[in-house]
């Protein structure tokens, strides 16, 4: 299992009904992306990384650990904006785009603080069966759980691949290396291959009609969690307004 299923399996809001989750972080990804990126996206970073350490119970390292990387990606699409391409010299630091690229990576961390505020509380498993009921095709949500589950099976592939190379000293020099990627790529192409084979012929002997039927917890959603969350939203809006005029 991967470290955000696990949180999302263990935090304090995995009981709650997605709905009400979905609708607190998408719509504070509607503040991060409407309102002004300063202050709009320092408040709203802050709010929902309050609501993720605090309600929702996701320890310190645990965000870190799924936010590091997607940092990485937002300080590299950042720093261009720093950069002057043309003129004497042909390349050159542009400090008119300071101000651009902090509002990029501050609007861009505030947006992916939101998505993690859901994606960390709610299992995948918990959303797709419920968004048939919202017109989404059986088919699409079906294939998304199977890759969602063959996944696993790959990572796991790998895992056992890259281990039993290793013990026969495949990645002893840099040739040996390319080797064993290499022969890793073919493995795992022929496992994926075969563990999809294996999967539609027991979906064929077990009667597969086009629609898989699982089982759905039903959880009422929370009339109060809902109001709360309508009232912060209301509230993010209006402080970050007010904050704008009284810092302009």
């Amino acid at each position: 299992m991967l470290p955000l299923d696990a949180v999302a399996y263990t935090n304090r809001w995995r009981p709650r009904h997605p709905a009400e989750k979905a609708f607190l972080s998408l719509g504070l990804l509607t503040c991060a992306v409407a309102l002004p990126p300063w202050p709009g996206a320092p408040v709203v970073g802050v709010v929902a990384a309050m609501l993720l350490l605090g309600p929702a119970g996701v320890a310190p390292r645990q965000v870190w650990r799924a936010m590091k990387v997607p940092l990485g990606f937002v300080t590299v699409g950042s720093l261009p904006l720093l950069v002057a391409v043309g003129g004497t010299p042909w390349i050159r630091f542009e400090p008119t785009g300071v101000p651009l690229a902090l509002q990029l990576a501050g609007r861009a961390t505030a947006a992916l603080l939101c998505l993690l505020l859901f994606a960390a509380t709610t299992p995948l498993a918990d959303t797709l069966p419920r968004l048939n009921r919202l017109g989404v095709p059986p088919a699409i949500t079906e294939v998304s759980a199977l890759m969602y589950r063959m996944l696993f099976l790959l990572l796991e592939s790998v895992r056992t691949v890259r281990e039993a190379q290793a013990s026969r000293l495949g990645f002893r020099t840099w040739a040996t290396s390319y080797r064993s990627l290499a022969g890793q790529g073919g493995a795992i192409f022929v496992r994926a291959f075969e563990r999809a084979r294996r999967m539609e012929e027991g979906l064929a002997l077990r009667g597969y009609t086009g629609s898989l039927r699982v089982e759905v917890e039903q959880r009422p959603v929370s009339q109060p969690f809902v109001v709360a969350t309508g009232v912060l939203l209301v509230v993010v809006v209006v402080g970050t307004l007010t904050l704008r005029r009284v810092l302009a």
